[in-house]
């Protein structure tokens, strides 16, 4: 078992960069930003988290991750707490984690809302083509591969791609 005088909460954070999303396994939970605290007292642990949305089916796997990550460290008493306010925001994610999801192929988050006029009297959110970086793309649907992502396609390149919706 580590001592608990060796070990602090930023040794902690820094092994939990080694835990990635299940749906975006590029991601850290650190690049997502849903690790909101780490404490270590005695011989626990203890990890809170935030889902991205709630009810996230991820959010379980994340949760074994940690803690297996931790059980291989030695650690034994671990305590994973879910906490749903404040909510998850799109703010929280890195710019790393933005940067890896426009390398995946997963056009990032905007950080403000850009709107551009594509449709007579429709508006709508101009998304950057994480292909070829054109603005000239269409909402194929409100859901992609998973519920925190819509699914767009690039009018230049004719790729389609996955946006990760602001919220």
């Amino acid at each position: 078992m580590p001592s608990t005088i060796n070990i602090s909460s930023q040794s902690i954070w820094s092994l939990l960069e080694q835990v990635t999303d299940p749906e975006v396994p590029v991601l850290s939970i650190l690049d997502l930003g849903i690790v909101r605290d780490v404490k270590v007292a005695d011989d626990q642990v203890e990890i809170t988290i935030t889902p991205t949305y709630s009810g996230c089916p991820a959010m379980d796997v994340i949760s074994m991750s940690i803690r297996m990550l931790l059980l291989e460290q030695g650690f034994k008493n671990i305590v994973i707490k879910q906490v749903l306010s404040p909510a998850w925001t799109t703010d929280w994610m890195s710019e790393a984690g933005k940067e890896k999801l426009r390398a995946y192929g997963i056009a990032p988050p905007n950080p403000v809302q850009q709107v551009c006029n594509t449709k007579l009297f429709a508006e709508e959110e101009a998304i950057a083509c994480p292909q070829c970086g054109s603005f000239n793309t269409r909402r194929i649907s409100e859901f992609g591969s998973t519920a925190c992502k819509s699914l767009y396609q690039c009018n230049d390149c004719q790729e389609p791609f996955d946006y990760f919706k602001c919220h």
